[in-house]
């Protein structure tokens, strides 16, 4: 018998706390601090990431949980109930990234601020949550991958805790969510050197976000025994991963090559330059 970590962290006034909720929230509290540093090098307001958060998060959170239900809807048609039950997941990343991005066009718009700056300063910090967040699927016990030995789990090296939260239904599973995190983290260690180092025009970080991330995940849900499926059998988010890898590269080749009047993204500016 393998130690499991318990999912709840503790009890507030009778009401359990999940570990999953304090991993979230800490990811997104780090992600907007790391945004809110970098808007103000760019010559944003100190606000605009706050209050572009205030509008985004709810919209995401609700974007994310119907996406998963819309592709997952047979057993909230029986339980119509279970739609408003996200305490133990059920929340899908695509989904809240779809949803937030729709919210930040339309408040960029009505700001005057230009999209694709903005874009490219919450792109890091959308990645360091999303290798946050998936430790919360680690301590609630989900999107884990195939049956799998003790023996390769060391084999990678894994800290012991891991491991033993790996023992899920009588079995070793493959740590998916560490997998995804550790590609986000990567990919975010490598946005960051890029932005520092390397002349880049305005779009081409979160550009190379959305192609960073949409490879690895497919590759990694391709693993997962938890994905939602189209009607053929297809792994959904295994499509959408595909369509936005086609379509990251596209327009990062479209906006390098075809595009002379697109500015630099320019750091250190020290006044609200950022108009469209």
């Amino acid at each position: 018998m393998v130690a499991q970590i318990n999912r709840v962290a503790f009890e507030l006034f009778g009401l359990q706390i999940y570990w999953y909720a304090i991993i979230i929230v800490s990811g997104i509290a780090l992600a907007l601090w790391m945004s809110n540093r970098e808007a103000v090098r760019v010559g944003l307001k100190e606000d605009d990431m706050t209050n572009f958060i205030l509008w985004a998060l709810p919209i995401a959170i609700i974007g994310a949980r119907l996406y998963y239900i819309l592709f997952d809807l047979e057993p909230y048609l029986a339980d119509p109930i279970q739609i408003f039950n996200t305490r133990s997941g059920g929340l899908a990343i695509y989904g809240g990234l779809i949803a937030a991005v729709i919210v930040l066009i339309v408040y960029t718009r009505h700001n005057f601020i230009d999209p694709w700056l903005f874009l490219d300063v919450v792109a890091p910090g959308v990645m360091l949550g999303q290798a946050m967040g998936r430790w919360g699927n680690f301590t609630n016990h989900e999107a884990y991958g195939g049956e799998t030995t003790r023996q390769f789990l060391e084999s990678l090296h894994l800290p012991q805790f891991i491991i033993n939260n790996m023992y899920i239904d009588g079995a070793f599973r493959q740590p998916t969510f560490f997998y995804e995190s550790m590609w986000s983290l990567l990919g975010l260690i490598l946005i960051l050197i890029i932005r520092k180092k390397v002349a880049v025009k305005r779009g081409e970080l979160f550009l190379g976000y959305v192609t960073w991330y949409s490879f690895g995940r497919f590759f990694v849900e391709g693993m997962r025994t938890d994905s939602l499926y189209f009607f053929g059998g297809l792994r959904v988010s295994q499509v959408l991963s595909l369509v936005l890898f086609v379509g990251g590269i596209a327009l990062l080749y479209y906006r390098r090559k075809k595009r002379t009047d697109i500015k630099l993204y320019e750091r250190d500016q020290g006044t609200n330059q950022a108009l469209i």
